[in-house]
């Protein structure tokens, strides 16, 4: 028979181990991506997100939606409208353009990634923008002719061609070269292959074309010999850290006043001709500007948000194109930048360039 103070004992160990605390983190502020349950958990941590903006840094599992204001002043959105939203990502510029419409009218979103496509979803209808306003499709926005059929056209457009910042913050996707993960880069990780497999089968020649190509790398043939050579040797090049790691010993030549930042923005032009590659990103771009004028209502608005060079002389030069052959009345012959402000608070707002266009 247990006495008094064993059965206290038995209650209190029985006690703990129905309620586990959750792991903290080491130090002011968590580093590990799991870890980050505050920024995950934006509607709980209010004073969390806040002060993470406020240094000009975008929140884990978040993203800053770019030039909101000058992408409605553009579009005029009124209610009754069918609009389209290219890229649904985590629905900030969705939401923007649902509330002009006054619960009158439609969007129609498409997007490739159906894990961040979910949690959007769930979180527009929490806000009240059900089915009955807002229309997600999981497929590429290459298939806007398809939509644009059925709908009978949009009378406004949004094609934001970044990727997201949940995307990039997400070790799982490999997007960033900053945390070990593997090296994936596909925004749809149920289709095609992932950047590791393109470079097992990749030539030397395809790859420095590719780095050039994608992303104006100047030393595209230096680490094309490097990366090639180094998966012939059997060291197979399949996670993030393998990949910065070959390019740090690659450039390790350069003066170490530059080093660093020279390696840092080789890293990014790397990673952003990789994932450009294995989405086919220029491929869809293409196929979409060219479908775009026959999507759009006769005095529909379209704006498009791009975000390095190759994207944005594709848009410019498909724009003028058309402006020329009569179908648009108007486009923009000069692009529209984010104020200083915006890009002191959100640092990755600094590269984004907006286009558009009136369809005749």
């Amino acid at each position: 028979m247990k006495t008094s103070n064993e059965g206290q004992e038995a209650a209190s160990q029985d006690a703990q181990q129905s309620h586990k605390r959750r792991v903290r983190y080491k130090g002011k502020y968590p580093k590990k991506f799991e870890e980050k349950y505050k920024e995950l958990q934006p509607e709980k941590y209010q004073d969390t997100i806040q002060h993470v903006m406020q240094k000009g840094n975008t929140p884990a599992g978040m993203h800053i939606s770019i030039m909101v204001k000058e992408i409605l002043d553009f579009l005029e959105i009124k209610p009754g409208q069918v609009g389209f939203d290219a890229t649904l990502g985590y629905g900030g510029h969705t939401k923007a353009m649902l509330q002009c419409l006054q619960g009158k009218g439609h969007v129609y979103a498409t997007d490739v990634d159906h894990e961040e496509a979910a949690k959007t979803k769930k979180r527009l209808e929490e806000l009240g923008f059900g089915e009955d306003i807002l229309t997600i499709k999981l497929q590429n926005f290459c298939t806007i002719d398809e939509i644009a059929k059925e709908v009978g056209g949009f009378d406004f457009l949004l094609a934001d061609l970044g990727v997201s910042s949940m995307q990039i913050d997400n070790p799982k996707r490999g997007f960033s070269f900053k945390v070990d993960g593997p090296l994936d880069l596909r925004l749809n990780q149920e289709a095609g292959i992932s950047a590791a497999e393109r470079l097992e089968t990749i030539t030397r020649d395809e790859l420095a074309g590719m780095l050039y190509e994608n992303s104006d790398e100047p030393y595209c043939e230096e680490l094309a010999k490097a990366i090639t050579d180094e998966i012939r040797r059997g060291n197979h090049m399949d996670t993030t850290t393998k990949l910065r790691q070959v390019i740090e010993k690659t450039l390790d030549f350069l003066p170490e006043k530059e080093k660093k930042e020279t390696i840092k923005k080789t890293c990014q032009r790397t990673f952003q001709a990789l994932r450009i590659d294995v989405n086919r990103e220029f491929e869809v771009l293409y196929e979409f500007m060219e479908k775009l004028p026959d999507a759009l209502k006769p005095g529909g608005r379209a704006a498009i948000l791009t975000f390095h060079s190759g994207e944005d002389k594709l848009v410019k030069k498909a724009l003028k194109a058309g402006y020329k052959a009569g179908i648009y009345s108007d486009y923009a012959k000069d692009v529209i930048r984010p104020s200083a402000q915006e890009c002191a608070q959100n640092g990755r707002a600094r590269s984004t360039k907006m286009r558009w266009a009136i369809k005749a």
